[in-house]
């Protein structure tokens, strides 16, 4: 896969900070990751673990270590997952995201962490809608996505019955010198966002 690594900063329950480096072949949807996975294996899950939900974290753990690959990540089932207690920055807007746990992200790909944009992912969206996490729409579908659906045209992802995957018009993807709003392709966004990561040492291609 061709994506980039994009570095997230974690708060741990005691105040120190860690860099959680994320692998994506979306970086245009930085700005739609409303929380962030890691592997159930992966070093940083204990380390942001509060203490309030050590127990529950440590149970899905060892859940999680009597699956195959295959079982964890089969598109089909029902996602599962627990919550660290732990927050961290998404390095586009500086928006404090919800760091979890899910066996459908597997320590052996990529770095074993993911950030997740359930506007523009279906597995990431139906997630999202099982734990009512925020879902941040960042690109505009063609009406015609909307007829399709039988549903009228909204921004508002409440409405949505799926993730979007496909070319629309970047929207609330904006901070500062940071803008994607406006572009219309995919392939255009990702060189913007790129360059950005690059020159504001967050990732790289």
């Amino acid at each position: 896969s061709e994506g980039a690594e994009v570095d997230f900063t974690a708060i741990a329950p005691d105040g120190s900070e860690s860099l959680v480096r994320v692998f994506t072949t979306r970086p245009d949807t930085l700005f739609g990751a409303t929380y962030m996975v890691l592997s159930p294996e992966h070093p940083l899950v204990m380390l942001l673990t509060t203490e309030a939900q050590k127990l529950a974290v440590e149970a899905y753990r060892e859940q999680a270590s009597r699956k195959s690959d295959f079982e964890r990540t089969e598109m089909a089932k029902v996602k599962t997952g627990v919550w660290t207690g732990a927050m961290a920055r998404n390095p586009a807007n500086g928006e404090l995201v919800p760091v979890w746990i899910a066996d459908y992200v597997l320590a052996g790909y990529g770095t074993g962490a993911i950030m997740a944009v359930p506007a523009g992912d279906q597995r990431d969206f139906d997630f999202a809608r099982t734990y009512d996490l925020l879902i941040t729409a960042i690109q505009m579908p063609p009406v015609a996505w909307f007829d399709l659906l039988g549903i009228a045209s909204s921004a508002d992802c409440s409405t949505w019955p799926s993730a979007f995957v496909g070319d629309g018009v970047y929207i609330n993807s904006e901070n500062g010198s940071l803008s994607l709003n406006g572009l219309k392709s995919i392939s255009e966004a990702t060189t913007v966002m790129n360059a950005w990561l690059a020159e504001n040492n967050c990732g790289e291609p």
